[in-house]
């Protein structure tokens, strides 16, 4: 492989990729965290929360409902108004929910962070990424995509790491302190340096009501809304990703929104435990993502990977499930070295399956495909993981719902098995296949 290619392509990325590192570390040094504080706000010297679990369910169901429209929207915005703004904004979301985290954590304060933390998550989960990877798509070649987005996804993996070494090694009550003033950092920064690549539309002069400029705005997404499900419907490929990622979706962020907790109640884990199982995890994802997938993607291709990466997270769920002893879940984590290519993998075969016009449209709609996923699968876990973990389980699998999740993501490798990667046909000028950036 020819590193000093990677390099340059990665090259106009930096003032993209600098904030986004600490955005993902300012908010990944909170998650082992902000158990303990939950617990402890919740149900004070109980080690199993069936409130925090439900109000997880709670928020992520809420979420998802709103992701569905919010985040199709967004990925049109940033294709018709540009890459930067759209990024500032949902940037911006997590300081302040953090900041009443870092003032006060008391029930109160923990109710009202769920609040405002919802409202956060409804803006910036997914489409943070969604937006990164429509701006990567307009400075990077269609044929070295892959690639990058890799590299991308392992600096996401390295800020994880950074992010749980800092909650791991700092005194608890410095780490929503420090987060915050990396988050703040973040917004900053990208407004000094961060080159748009997108030509926003002019604004247009009318002298028309505010309620005829509402419903114009309402018709006009409605109708990029619908040139979106149509550039995805009419794609074989598009919309088999998409399949596979409503039941990765499905499964995956059911069991992340339980995992913390079940391990807690069961094994007894605290913010150190999570912090190095996390570490571990990510140290082993960095390599995978930055090293291995673009050695393997020129060999074997996207789908190959995304299948492999896929029948890993089938191991990781079902050993999970299955923990006996409390060296298990560090066993299952180390799944999560492969199955973190499942992203890459994914965002590389919409790249290739969508335009250079509609790069944004195509994420976001896929995207969306998620977000209903992951409005659904509390519904299920929420209540059957607390079902398990009470003492009226029916019989004594304390996973068993990590194990029925397992089954989601089965039937996506199924559907990954089937795809067959298509380019599209219009990247063929070299005004497409180079950024401007580039030239």
């Amino acid at each position: 492989m020819d590193w000093k290619i990677e390099f340059r392509e990665l090259r106009p990325l930096l003032h993209l990729l600098l904030p986004l590192c600490f955005h993902w570390i300012a908010e990944e040094m909170t998650v082992s965290v902000l158990v303990d504080v939950v617990t402890n706000a919740l149900c004070p010297g109980q080690t199993t929360c069936s409130q925090a679990i439900y109000i997880n369910g709670l928020q992520q169901t809420v979420v998802g409902i709103f992701k569905m429209l919010v985040l199709p929207l967004l990925g049109q915005l940033a294709d018709e108004y540009g890459r930067k703004p759209l990024l500032l904004v949902t940037v911006s979301t997590t300081i302040i929910p953090f900041t009443l985290l870092a003032l006060n954590q008391s029930k109160e304060s923990v109710y009202a962070y769920y609040a405002l933390r919802t409202v956060s998550y409804i803006i910036s989960q997914g489409s943070i990424f969604c937006i990164a990877v429509a701006y990567v798509a307009d400075v990077v070649n269609v044929s070295k995509r892959a690639a990058v987005f890799s590299w991308i996804t392992g600096l996401f993996s390295a800020s994880h790491v950074l992010g749980n070494v800092l909650a791991r090694f700092l005194p608890e009550k410095y780490i929503f302190v420090v987060s915050i003033a990396l988050l703040i950092f973040c917004p900053v920064y990208m407004q000094l340096f961060l080159v748009e690549t997108v030509e926003p539309k002019p604004p247009r002069v009318h002298s028309s009501s505010c309620l005829t400029k509402i419903m114009k705005v309402a018709h006009a997404r409605y109708e990029s809304m619908r040139d979106a499900a149509a550039i995805v419907i009419s794609s074989p490929t598009l919309g088999g990703i998409s399949l596979v990622s409503f039941f990765y979706e499905l499964s995956m962020s059911g069991i992340s929104s339980v995992l913390l907790y079940y391990l807690k109640a069961v094994f007894g884990f605290d913010k150190n435990q999570f912090s190095e199982i996390l570490m571990m995890v990510g140290i082993g994802s960095i390599l995978s993502q930055i090293v291995l997938l673009p050695i393997i993607n020129p060999l074997v291709g996207e789908k190959v990977i995304l299948c492999l990466a896929l029948l890993a997270s089938i191991a990781y769920a079902l050993l999970y499930g299955l923990a006996w002893a409390p060296w298990v879940p560090y066993l299952s984590a180390s799944f999560g070295v492969i199955y973190v290519l499942v992203k890459p993998a994914t965002y590389a075969i919409i790249s290739r399956s969508a335009s250079s016009t509609n790069q944004g449209k195509a994420q976001g709609f896929i995207a969306g495909v998620q977000a209903i996923a992951s409005l659904l699968s509390p519904l299920a876990m929420s209540p059957l993981t607390t079902w398990f973990l009470s003492s009226n389980a029916p019989f004594d699998c304390k996973g068993f719902s990590i194990i029925v999740a397992s089954i989601c993501l089965m039937i996506s490798l199924g559907c990954a098995c089937m795809l067959k990667p298509e380019e599209w046909s219009g990247l063929e000028s070299k005004e497409d296949l180079e950024s401007p950036l580039l030239r």
